[in-house]
Parts: structure tokens; sequence; C-alpha cells
């Protein structure tokens, strides 16, 4: 498959779309995929505005000139280098789902990417009530400060359930919800204020392969 004709278009205005889809997907989910942020607010984003300015002022016939054909280029061609190498690192990431990819127009390159391990470890959570009926469960992974996820895991699986008496039995958590983004948020009715909340999470990898249930926790609906 030809990466270069498919994520990196030759005409210009397709290579204006794709660039937007791509280069603003990562700056949003820079956190998620574990993106440099530096390097993108310093290096690739202000590139990708200047391309823009000057592809805005090259799209109008009547005052295109020489000149202005000649900036258009040569933003295309300082943008285009941090683009193809953030191409790259998105293909090779472990973070990246195949279907994100897909989603920006990148082709999946197989030979260069490492299938995504099974999760081992439970997700750390908290707790957070922040108004009436309303519950965060807040995630990171238990084995680092510093990351929300571990490596080749794309979200989180809550199980959990309204109940009268403790359990332990994951069994009786018969409600499922999954969030990509700490925190997981969930919205309950009035009558419900006051009962008991009982959850417990588990990591899922890009492939969709689930990692152990992590102890049941619970907490009351404010």
């Amino acid at each position: 498959m030809d990466t270069r004709q498919r994520s990196i278009p030759e005409k210009d205005v397709d290579f204006n779309v794709a660039q937007n889809v791509i280069a603003t997907t990562a700056s949003t989910k820079r956190n998620e995929w574990n993106l440099d942020g530096t390097w993108l607010d310093n290096e690739l984003l202000p590139k990708k505005a200047a391309w823009e300015t000057a592809w805005g002022n090259y799209e109008n016939p009547m005052t295109r000139t020489k000149e202005i054909t000649f900036i258009k280029q040569k933003r295309r061609e300082e943008y285009e280098a941090p683009l193809r190498k953030l191409v790259k690192i998105l293909q090779s990431s472990l973070y990246v789902a195949d279907s994100d990819l897909e989603a920006m127009g990148i082709a999946i390159q197989s030979s260069e990417r490492h299938p995504a391990p099974v999760p081992t470890t439970v997700p750390k959570s908290r707790v957070v009530l922040p108004s009436p009926a309303v519950v965060e469960i807040h995630f990171s992974d238990s084995e680092s400060e510093h990351r929300a996820k571990p490596v080749g895991v794309h979200g989180v699986e809550a199980a959990w359930a309204l109940l009268e008496e403790p359990t332990n039995d994951w069994r009786l958590l018969t409600h499922s919800t999954f969030d990509t983004h700490t925190p997981l948020r969930l919205t309950f009715e009035g009558p419900d204020r006051g009962r008991t909340l009982y959850f417990a999470l588990r990591w899922e990898n890009t492939r969709g392969e689930k990692g152990p249930w992590s102890a049941i926790e619970y907490t009351s609906i404010p």
C-alpha cells in the first residue's frame, strides 16, 4: 500500500483536508496517545497555521500572484516534513487503534506495529462527586504516577450496579460503560440519590482484549 499517496495527498486541495484531520485529531488526543505536546505546539502546529494562511491566500484566483504561489509551495514543504513525522509516529504507536488511523485516512502498517499486549494490571480509581446525581470515576495506571493508561490500552470498562447489599460478585454488576478518557462519568435520576453505587474497572486494549477486574468499590450517589 502506498502510504505516501493515501496519508499525504499530492494535490494541494486534498492535502489541506487531510492535514487538518490528522493534525487536529492528534493535537486533541495528545494525552490519550502519549504524544509530545511541546513538539506539537512548537513545531507542527505553527507550520500548520502558516500553511493554512498561505493556502487561504492562494485559493482566490483573482488575487493570486507568483509570489503568493511561491509562498504557498514553500509553506507546504516546511509543513510536510513534520506532518510526515507525525504520521509515522501514529502508525507505530501502541496507543493509537487501527480504527483511529483509518478515521484519519492513515495507512495501517502492520509490519511496523507490534500487537498491543493483553492488559495484566487493574486501573486505579478515585471517585469525585461534582454535582447532584453525578458520579465521576477518575482512572489511571496503577503502575505509573504519570500515565493515565498502560501502553496499548484503548480505554476502561466499568461494570456497575445500584445494590442494597455489599457484594464481591462481579456478576451482580449488570451495567457496563466504556470510556477512553478519564474521568468516566455516570449520571443518575433524582430517585437514585442516596443509593449505593458498586463498580469495578478493567482495561481494554486497542484490539478489544480485556484485562482483569479491579476490586469492587462503592460510593453513595449525591
